[in-house]
């Protein structure tokens, strides 16, 4: 791996330099380093930018919410396709709105525009700093053992789950990463999802019922430059769970749509 020194968020670069470019953003607990399998594979024909996304990893110390982290992932990749796992892809798609100069393709993998009703929205919020601070009571450790615990992960196995690498994370950068950037702290983005003019693939795991359903949505709303493909054999967290799967639908679909 390459550092990319300099640079407002931590990345690291692999794959065949000069080649297509993807920028790849990770979720939340994560780093860079957790895409592994799926990374690999398309590394073979990509040139990949691994970011630390805000509060994670290399990137700890940094606070930012959406927009804000929107800015500091362009800056970071500058223009490349870009894709992003769940809060990756939120911050993805922000920067898609903000800077679309800088975005060629977009990759949504278990994605959001966000969350439509004003009280729900709330009440995500105050239940996200409830959060930050159990994990600052308890530790990321104990934090990380609970958080993939959750349903939401039950197709992960203690091979793809990524632990070691999230245990490099720090409580205060996670913590801030759930009160400034977390889905409650979004403003739903459906209204404005038209503005996005590049392909744009909306991947969910087929077993991955609730983000299935919001990848149709998201297409709806972009219009017909989105494409929506299910990976067989996987929940949430595609890209871990069936990564070469995950990573053979993106490739066919980036041939079939070549960077402009």
């Amino acid at each position: 791996m390459t550092e990319t020194g300099g640079a407002p968020l931590h990345a690291e670069g692999v794959g065949a330099e000069g080649a297509d470019r993807l920028v790849l953003v990770h979720g939340f607990t994560q780093t860079g380093r957790c895409w592994g399998p799926f990374a690999d594979e398309l590394a073979k024909d990509h040139e990949l930018v691994l970011v630390d996304a805000p509060g994670h990893g290399g990137s700890a110390a940094v606070r930012a919410d959406l927009w804000e982290g929107a800015e500091l992932l362009g800056a970071t990749g500058g223009r490349a396709t870009y894709v992003g796992y769940s809060m990756g892809g939120r911050l993805a798609l922000h920067l898609a709105l903000a800077r679309p100069e800088l975005v060629a393709r977009l990759v949504l993998i278990g994605a959001t525009g966000g969350i439509d009703d004003e009280a729900e929205r709330a009440a995500r919020r105050t239940a996200d700093d409830a959060l930050a601070n159990h994990l600052l009571d308890v530790g990321v450790p104990a934090f990380l053992d609970e958080w993939l615990a959750q349903p939401l992960f039950a197709g992960l196995t203690p091979a793809t789950a990524c632990r070691d690498e999230r245990l490099a994370n720090t409580a205060e950068g996670l913590a801030s990463s759930l009160r400034l950037a977390g889905t409650g702290t979004q403003e739903p983005l459906w209204e404005r999802l038209g503005e996005v003019d590049v392909p744009v693939l909306l991947l969910a795991g087929v077993d991955d019922a609730k983000f299935s359903a919001v990848a149709g949505r998201l297409a709806r709303s972009i219009g017909p430059s989105a494409t929506v493909a299910l990976v067989p054999r996987a929940g949430h967290s595609a890209q871990l769970e069936s990564p070469l799967d995950t990573a053979s639908i993106v490739r066919r679909w980036l041939r079939a749509h070549p960077a402009p």
